[in-house]
């Protein structure tokens, strides 16, 4: 178990950043976009093709970000250009995408185990310090059967999600991050002022797709392959990394909601390992698994809150009676009951 929940940690920092990009076009942008489910497989095959071509991993890595800023930037274009409805739009780019990806990759799944990726450049660089010997011993003395074999992928990637978490912050910040922001909140009145919301909103969807291709790219040099059928569902996956984050950690700005962000994504992952160590529950449910997750993401909150509110209201009333609110003041009394 213990090893289970430390895996679904590592893989949850990286999908972060999948989440981070999904956050940007669904909450900043008020965009609905399906491109995801085809952006991320097109980071990974972009990323996988050129490495077991001979290229440098990490440059493999920036270009599957730039692949993935193109497919986002036509999506926008798709939308704001040729006046397509933005639902329609991602889901055209996502299938046009399923047929790019067997083109780059020229077949459905090309295997990255035995070559060097940006992971292994990481643990073997990781392992060089030494530190995960020092913390192993520390945690042998302190009789913790549990000892991961590295601790570098972790740290490194969870570094890597709060250094693109900083730099989203700090973005959203500047004039564009701002008129991006004001573009998804009222759109009519951002025009009203000039400016060229359509441009605003290609870069914010560049931007994001951006962020998933990336995470597509770590990804499948962790999970040592890329396939072009890993992106199914990936939307889903990075709104219950919202939904959840946001639920738990709240979103009162931009700082506390990025941050909330990446814990949902950490959250989600431990929640599904979690719930497939159920006996009844196999790996083939983990699409069913994550439909409830953001079900009960979406509708637990609101009851919790309605509580919350029913609870005031009872508090109200019952202060009213105490201090005889109802003989001094029968408007008063009334308006408090039919406000519960």
């Amino acid at each position: 178990m213990p090893t289970a929940i430390f895996g679904s940690i590592e893989a949850g920092a990286i999908y972060a950043l999948m989440a981070l990009g999904v956050y940007l076009s669904f909450r900043i942008l008020d965009f609905p976009d399906l491109t995801v489910d085809g952006s991320f497989v097109t980071g990974a095959s972009v990323a996988a093709v050129m490495i077991t071509g001979g290229y440098n991993p990490f440059l493999a890595t920036m270009a599957a970000l730039l692949a993935g800023f193109a497919a986002g930037c036509l999506t926008g274009l798709l939308h704001t250009k040729g006046k397509i409805n933005a639902l329609l739009s991602g889901i055209l780019m996502m299938i046009a995408l399923y047929s790019i990806n067997l083109r780059i990759m020229g077949k459905s799944n090309v295997p990255l185990l035995s070559e060097e990726t940006a992971i292994t450049k990481i643990t073997a660089f990781w392992q060089g310090l030494g530190i995960d010997q020092a913390i192993q011993s520390l945690l042998g003395a302190l009789g913790m059967s549990f000892v991961p074999k590295t601790w570098g992928i972790l740290l490194l990637m969870l570094v890597l999600a709060f250094a693109v978490k900083v730099l989203m912050d700090l973005f959203l910040k500047t004039d564009i991050g701002l008129a991006i922001r004001a573009t998804g909140d009222n759109e009519t009145m951002i025009r009203s002022f000039s400016a060229d919301t359509d441009l605003l909103k290609i870069a914010g969807l560049g931007i994001s797709n951006a962020l998933v291709a990336f995470s597509g790219a770590l990804v499948a040099q962790y999970n040592g392959f890329s396939d072009v059928g890993m992106g199914i569902g990936m939307i889903i996956i990075g709104l219950a990394s919202v939904i959840i984050g946001e639920a738990i950690f709240g979103a009162k700005s931009i700082v506390r909601a990025t941050l909330a962000v990446i814990g949902g994504a950490i959250l989600y992952r431990i929640i599904v390992t979690l719930a497939l160590r159920v006996e009844f529950l196999e790996t083939g449910d983990m699409k069913l698994i994550t439909a409830v997750i953001v079900i009960g993401a979406l509708i637990l909150p609101k009851l919790i809150q309605q509580q919350k509110e029913k609870q005031r209201k009872r508090r109200r009333l019952a202060e009213a009676k105490k201090t005889n609110a109802y003989g001094k003041s029968g408007e008063h009394f009334a308006a408090i009951k039919s406000d519960s």
